[in-house]
C-alpha cells in the first residue's frame, strides 16, 4: 500500500506540476550525517509527532530572471514561487489527510520579517535539510542546497505526514566544485571559503543586506545563487560560459544590457 501511496503523491505533485519531488523517512534526522545538525527541536517528528514521512516540493527559479538580481523581476517572481509553494504544500496535505493519513504543510519561510530575521537568523523547520534527507542534493560552500538539475536555484517546502512511504536515498556525490565564486561575489562577505557545514554563512550580515533591499523591493539578494556554475539549467538557457558574470570579457556584453535595463525600473 505504501508504494501504491507514494506513485499517487507523485502523480498528484505531477499533477500540480511540480518539477521536484523526494522522500525522507523521519528517522532520518536522528542519524547526523555531519556536525552541526539540525537541533532536536527543529525535527519534523518534533513538530508534528505523527511524521512518519516528510515529502519535499521543490519549483526552480527561472535562470535568467535570477542573472538580473538583485531586481524588481527576481523580487516579484520570488513571491510568486513562495505563494505556489504554500499552495500546492497545502493541497498535498489535504489530499494525504483525506486518505486517511493526517499531514500539514510548513510554509517555505517561517520566520515572520527579515527584521525578525536578523535577531534570530533561522526559521522553525529548515526546508534545505529536510531536501537533503529526501535526496534532492547536498549542500554547497554557499551554504544552499545544490541540485543536479538547477543547482542552487529552487525554492523548497514540506509536507508531515503520517503515512509511512518508501524513502529516497541521500545523495552522496558532492555537486559544489568549490569553485568559490559565491564567495567572491557576495557583497556583503557573508559567504566563508570553508566546506559546509565548517564554512557556515553570515546570516545576520546576510539579513541586513536582505532588509536593506526588501525597503527598495529588490529582496532577495541572489547574487550567490545565480553565479553558481551547478544545475542542467545552464545548459537548457545556454548559459554555461562563466565569463558572463565577468564585467570586463565580451560575452557578457548583452547580459548587463538586460540587468541594467531591468535594474533602471520598478524599485526605489
Amino acid at each position: 500500500m505504501s508504494t501504491i501511496l507514494r506513485r499517487q503523491v507523485i502523480r498528484k505533485c505531477s499533477g500540480m506540476d511540480i518539477p521536484l519531488v523526494g522522500f525522507a523517512a523521519a528517522d532520518r534526522w536522528n542519524n547526523p550525517p555531519f556536525e552541526p545538525w539540525v537541533p532536536e527541536a527543529f525535527r519534523p517528528d518534533r513538530i508534528f509527532p505523527e511524521t512518519k514521512t516528510v515529502i519535499v516540493i521543490g519549483f526552480p527559479v527561472s535562470l535568467p530572471v535570477i542573472d538580473t538580481a538583485p531586481s524588481i523581476w527576481y523580487h516579484e517572481l520570488y513571491r510568486t514561487i513562495n505563494t505556489e509553494l504554500d499552495s500546492c504544500g497545502y493541497r498535498l496535505a489535504t489530499f494525504l489527510t483525506e486518505k486517511g493519513y493526517p499531514s500539514v504543510s510548513i510554509p517555505r519561510d517561517g520566520y515572520g520579517s527579515i527584521g525578525i530575521l536578523k535577531e534570530r537568523p533561522a526559521a522553525f523547520f529548515s526546508h534545505r535539510h529536510a531536501a537533503y534527507c529526501a535526496g534532492l542534493g547536498n549542500f554547497g560552500v554557499n551554504n544552499m542546497l545544490l541540485t543536479p538539475e538547477y543547482g542552487p536555484r529552487v525554492r523548497f517546502t514540506s509536507v508531515l505526514t503520517s503515512a509511512e512511504l518508501p524513502a529516497d536515498p541521500v545523495l552522496e556525490d558532492p555537486l559544489c566544485i568549490r569553485c568559490l565564486r559565491c564567495a567572491r561575489i557576495c557583497p556583503v562577505h557573508a559567504v566563508r571559503e570553508e566546506n559546509y557545514p565548517q564554512g557556515l554563512t553570515d546570516k545576520t550580515a546576510c539579513a541586513i543586506r536582505s532588509e536593506e533591499l526588501f525597503n527598495r523591493s529588490l529582496s532577495p539578494c541572489g547574487c550567490c545563487i545565480k553565479v553558481c556554475p551547478v544545475g542542467k539549467d545552464r545548459g537548457q538557457y545556454g548559459r554555461e560560459d562563466m565569463k558572463m558574470y565577468d564585467d570586463k570579457s565580451p560575452a557578457s556584453a548583452p547580459y548587463r544590457r538586460v540587468r541594467d535595463h531591468v535594474r533602471s525600473y520598478g524599485s526605489k
